[in-house]
């Protein structure tokens, strides 16, 4: 397409794909930005749902296929470009299967009945003994921050040539720094109206976050990517939301660079470690929370997914379970002294996008209605899958087709 012909780009939702399709709008060979006009609309903050709440992991395994290899390479020429390893904590790790059996609750490493100490666990977690066990479990050498009584198996499942991460926050508000400085433009408001006659896009109408005001734009392409909210702004949107709890660790003592997928086996006299919790709360025998240890001695852990709540109006009113945050917190804790001695730093809740569909998800690319593009449904995979959402996109909307990937499987008129 000429890069002469001028265009209202307006993207709905400031998470992670919003962000990523305006940074690849800015960088495309054809934009102009004295021809082309983007603006970013966020009904509450940028990245303040699942994309500033999520583990950050990036994998040549992950899925869908048809994006991942694109999106895995991207996020590494990303962090080449604009100093990723510093700004948003992009690094190369290792990923595993670990299974363990819990202790209860106040147990330490090694210590059925004699209380912790300092010394204790420091000297305990890394004698001779203890750290045979944690090698006939097949645990790594670095991946010392377990207890080896409750150790039962380690499988490696990605390494840092397949594997990585990033802080998810801090990638998903530098892409939408890096295109603001190339001219896109962020609104903070709640669209009403995709005004889109004779199945044309035309314009869009949003409530302006601070003033209240309605206000309409003219609109040549109209890209949503709201991730659970999408079905609000285009309700043929076959998209659900999942909502999701996670909390921020800071170990007691510096952890190895492992994202590690667990499957803890819970004594029936568990107990809990929360003083704000009174009321007992029933755990399940196998729980299955996922740790990722970040740079600067932090760690996230995420349990499963809950369809309790349902989805609030905007990110800012999505509740947070303490009694979900606390469950994550003790199970992790059943395992690691660093994990359980550490301090509790955040505890969040955001929602997921899942495909109502057989087929799974994205969907990206048309939806049928001229100049109007979806982005959205990517699940736990959006921070992997952003970059290649986004180039994509820019793609479809600068070329007229996708052209890094073949994506005819994700096209969203399979189902709309």
């Amino acid at each position: 397409m000429s890069s002469n012909v001028k265009r209202e780009i307006v993207i709905v939702g400031g998470g992670i794909i919003g962000c990523t399709t305006a940074y690849f709008l800015t960088r495309h060979p054809s934009y102009d930005p004295s021809q082309h006009k983007i603006t970013l609309l966020e009904a509450s903050k940028i990245a303040g749902g699942a994309s500033g709440k999520a583990g950050g992991l990036l994998a040549l395994w992950a899925y869908p296929a048809s994006i991942v290899p694109l999106s895995y390479r991207l996020h590494a020429e990303l962090a080449e470009s604009h100093n990723g390893a510093e700004d948003w904590g992009y690094r190369s790790i290792h990923c595993g299967q670990l299974a363990a059996k819990g202790r209860s609750l106040g147990q330490s490493s090694g210590q059925n009945d004699t209380p912790k100490t300092e010394d204790s666990v420091s000297l305990k977690k890394r004698d001779k003994e203890a750290l045979g066990k944690l090698r006939a479990a097949g645990i790594p050498k670095e991946l010392n921050w377990f207890s080896p009584e409750s150790v039962k198996s380690y499988h490696e499942m990605g390494n840092p040539t397949n594997t990585a991460q990033v802080h998810p926050y801090m990638f998903t508000t530098t892409m939408a720094r890096l295109a603001e400085e190339k001219g896109v433009k962020i609104v903070l408001g709640t669209v009403s109206i995709i005004d889109k006659p004779d199945n044309t896009v035309k314009s869009v109408t949003y409530v302006d976050k601070a003033t209240s005001k309605a206000h309409t734009i003219p609109a040549t392409d109209v890209v949503i990517s709201a991730g659970p909210w999408t079905k609000s702004v285009y309700p043929l949107a076959p998209i659900a939301a999942l909502r999701a709890h996670s909390v921020t660790i800071r170990p007691s003592k510096p952890i190895s660079a492992h994202a590690i997928f667990t499957e803890i086996s819970v004594p029936h006299d568990f107990g809990g470690t929360d003083t704000f919790v009174k009321k007992a709360r029933a755990h399940g025998k196998t729980v299955t929370p996922e740790i990722y240890a970040r740079p600067n001695n932090e760690a996230y852990a995420c349990g499963e997914g809950d369809t309790l709540v349902p989805l609030p109006k905007t990110t800012a009113d999505v509740e947070t379970d303490d009694a979900r945050c606390q469950d994550i917190v003790d199970y992790v804790s059943s395992i690691s002294d660093e994990l359980r001695d550490g301090e509790v730093t955040v505890r969040q809740a955001c929602y997921l996008p899942n495909v109502e569909t057989a087929s799974g998800g994205p969907l990206i690319g048309e939806t049928g209605v001229k100049g109007l593009l979806m982005a959205a449904g990517h699940t736990c995979w959006g921070i992997q899958n952003g970059p290649a959402t986004g180039k994509l996109i820019s793609e479809f909307i600068f070329d007229g087709k996708a052209k890094s990937a073949n994506i005819g499987s994700l096209d969203p008129r399979k189902v709309l």
